[in-house]
């Protein structure tokens, strides 16, 4: 009887168990986004609501981004808990289903190169702080582009996740280029 017992308990527990589902890996690729903003006029249909309220893929990535405001720098941060600049970029496009680098040296080779005053919301900055190497070492999505401000949110080692201007003095002189992903 305990052996009968026994078996069985072992039969349900075993079959009870599943493998947790694999997500796909997708590899680094050059992957192209469209994005449009919905026009509408008069001649709209007043059913049409969903596009006068629809927003761009950029304007969804600063969203998510945005929500990270705050949280304290950690390097290799990806989580509310701590978050660094290549983890607050790749979680906020991840989140949209476009696949970055993981670190910002490399997401600098994404996309398309663009000059500085054609820079809109949802571009990535790149920066080359004092670091050894001379290299890209800083990456920033700007949340806001006008003809007089430049704003980007990134995440800092002394203040955490914040939103900075262009126009400060460090963040200019360190500034390498601008680079379209969507």
């Amino acid at each position: 009887m305990k052996k009968v017992f026994f078996l069985l308990v072992l039969v349900v527990t075993l079959g009870s168990c599943k493998s947790a589902k694999k997500t796909k890996n997708i590899k680094d690729s050059n992957i192209e986004v469209t994005t449009k903003k919905s026009e509408t006029n008069s001649s709209d249909s007043i059913y049409d609501t969903e596009a006068k309220t629809s927003t761009t893929k950029a304007e969804d990535i600063v969203k998510f981004a945005i929500q990270f405001k705050g949280v304290r720098y950690k390097w290799g941060g990806t989580t509310k808990t701590g978050m660094d600049c290549s983890g607050l970029v790749y979680e906020s496009f991840r989140a949209h289903h476009i696949y970055l680098p993981r670190i910002s040296r490399d997401m600098a080779k994404k996309g398309k190169k663009i000059k500085l005053k054609e820079v809109q919301e949802g571009d990535l900055l790149f920066f080359k702080t004092k670091n050894r190497r001379n290299t890209i070492n800083h990456v920033g999505l700007v949340t806001k582009s006008t003809n007089k401000v430049l704003e980007f949110i990134h995440a800092t080692t002394k203040k955490g996740v914040i939103i900075s201007q262009l126009s400060e003095d460090y963040w200019y002189k360190s500034f390498v280029e601008a680079r379209r992903i969507l």
